[in-house]
């Protein structure tokens, strides 16, 4: 009896150790929450340095022995960033294209995807070939006679530029979301659009009434992934927004040494002496994408899996 007892007590230690399974083990899962953190320490290393030095006074940025935690948490670094990224401008202008481009993007690129994953067209192969091409080619080789393009149209130093390729399926990553929606409605039975055709329905009725309610995953990774690329984007903006009374966030930033110098009143400030506004700045720019995926996370997630999409 005791024999079996002590058999009993080492066979429940080992499946507590090493697990029926090899993924039921504490030992397994002891390596994997040990990777995880690891992994999440990495990337959450310079959000908490950025926050830290956001935060410390000139005396604890100087000071080696102050690390992450500083002494005495200075907010003034903030009050300064809003007023030289000319925050509350830039944070409106910025959120109003980038929830407009991520709209029309998320909308258009559907109907394209749709159409290249589910109608007949005529050399469809080629032009979806002509779609691939425009996301190889860098934007910066075509920059010239796109430039000049929208200078020829008036569209210069205005929202036009992000907006209106946005609404026929290109702009930022425009040719990426059409491939994505087109993977996605790739997936779906032929007997939905048979039923539907049966009902009578045409393909842009089935596309409304049938295809867009069932893609809500696809929508929102593409929604999601416009937004952040517009909010983020620093090459288009830099290139055709000259006017100061259009400003876009990522931009605000290289102006933001400038702007500083110029509230000192134009007096040479040192790049040491402002890392801590900079810190500020930066970290109040990448607040609102954070926002958003805290909220969106859930939705975000499952829209990955059901689309298999990797960033």
């Amino acid at each position: 009896m005791r024999y079996l007892k002590r058999e009993h007590k080492l066979e429940r230690l080992r499946v507590f150790i090493l697990g029926r399974q090899l993924t039921d083990g504490v030992i397994f899962k002891s390596l994997l929450y040990i990777i995880l953190t690891s992994v999440a320490v990495i990337y959450l290393q310079p959000v908490f340095y950025m926050i830290s030095t956001s935060l410390k006074t000139q005396s604890d940025l100087l000071d080696p022995t102050v690390n992450f935690f500083p002494r005495v948490l200075d907010w003034d670094n903030y009050e300064v960033a809003i007023r030289g990224l000319k925050y509350v401008q830039a944070l409106w202008q910025t959120a109003l294209i980038a929830i407009l481009a991520a709209l029309f993007q998320t909308v258009s690129c559907a109907l394209t995807g749709y159409a290249f994953a589910r109608l007949y067209i005529p050399f469809k192969n080629f032009w979806f070939a002509i779609v691939l091409l425009t996301f190889l080619i860098p934007i910066q080789t075509m920059f010239i006679p796109i430039y000049v393009l929208y200078a020829k149209l008036g569209w210069l130093n205005t929202p036009l530029p992000f907006l209106i390729p946005a609404l026929f399926g290109q702009g930022l990553k425009g040719a990426l979301f059409v491939m994505i929606f087109r993977q996605f409605f790739a997936t779906f039975p032929k007997e939905l659009e048979e039923s539907a055709r049966m009902d009578g329905s045409g393909a842009f009725r089935t596309f409304y009434r049938i295809m867009l309610p069932l893609s809500r995953p696809a929508m929102l990774v593409v929604g999601l992934f416009s937004f952040v690329w517009h909010w983020n984007d620093t090459f288009e903006p830099s290139m055709y927004l000259k006017d100061v009374s259009l400003i876009m966030m990522g931009n605000q930033m290289a102006q933001m040494p400038t702007n500083l110098q110029t509230i000192a009143g134009n007096a040479l400030v040192p790049f040491d002496l402002i890392e801590t506004q900079m810190m500020a700045a930066a970290f109040l720019v990448i607040l609102p994408p954070l926002l958003l995926y805290a909220f969106a996370q859930r939705y975000y997630v499952e829209g990955i899996e059901r689309t298999g999409i990797v960033e």
